[in-house]
C-alpha cells in the first residue's frame, strides 16, 4: 500500500467543537461511533477478520497552533488503523514529554499495536470529553485518503479525546476515512 506523497507529520491544524455545540453532526450509526465513549480500537475489532496498524510516523514535534494546551514540544504518533487490509482511521496522538518519560517503554515500545489497548487497559488514563470536526475535500487529511485510494466527495468526520494521567494530558485524534463512514453508514441499513 502506497500511503501518500505527503510526509509526516500528515496532521494539519483543526477547529474541534465540543459535539454540543454542533447543529450539523452525522446521523446514526456513524454519529454513534463517532461520540462514542468506549474504545474505538475495540469497536474496529468487531467489524473484521484482520485488524492492523500502520504506522505513519512518530517524533518530538511542536504540536500545531491550538492542537495542545501548550507549544511545547510533544511526542507525536501518527497511525492509520485497517480493516481486512482497508484504512479506516487516521489517528494522530499528541503526548507531553513527562508523560513520554513516566510511561517510555510502553509508549515507544508500541510499534505496531493499537494505542487504544494501552489507554483502555489500565486504569491509570481517564477518558475525559470528546470533540468533533469535520473536514473538506481540500485538507491533508483528505488528500491522504485520496492517496489511499478512497472516494472523498463527501466531508471527513473526526473526533479527539483527551486521556488524563497524573496531572498530565494526553490527546488522540481520530479521523474516519471515507471507507469507514461509508461501512458504519451500511451498518444502520
Amino acid at each position: 500500500m502506497t500511503v501518500t506523497r505527503l510526509s509526516f507529520p500528515y496532521g494539519e491544524s483543526i477547529k474541534w467543537i465540543s459535539p454540543d455545540k454542533m447543529t450539523n453532526l452525522p446521523s446514526p450509526p456513524f454519529k454513534d461511533w463517532l461520540l462514542s465513549s468506549s474504545s474505538l480500537t475495540k469497536k474496529l475489532k468487531t467489524q473484521c477478520q484482520v485488524f492492523e496498524v500502520k504506522v505513519l510516523g512518530e517524533d518530538t514535534l511542536s504540536p500545531l497552533t491550538d492542537e495542545y494546551p501548550t507549544q511545547q514540544p510533544v511526542w507525536i504518533r501518527e497511525v492509520l488503523l485497517i480493516l481486512d487490509g482497508i484504512p479506516w482511521i487516521f489517528a494522530r496522538t499528541l503526548i507531553p514529554g513527562r508523560l513520554l518519560e513516566k510511561k517510555q517503554q510502553e509508549f515507544l515500545g508500541l510499534g505496531a499495536r493499537p494505542l487504544g489497548e494501552l489507554l483502555y487497559s489500565k486504569d491509570e488514563f481517564t477518558p475525559g470529553k470528546i470533540e468533533v470536526a469535520h473536514f473538506e475535500a481540500c485538507s491533508k487529511i483528505a488528500k491522504l485518503a485520496e492517496s489511499l485510494e478512497q472516494d472523498v466527495s463527501s466531508e471527513l468526520w473526526g473526533r479527539r479525546r483527551y486521556f488524563e494521567h497524573a496531572q498530565e494530558q494526553l490527546i488522540v485524534s481520530e479521523i474516519f476515512l471515507p471507507a469507514a463512514q461509508q461501512a458504519i453508514t451500511a451498518l444502520g441499513k
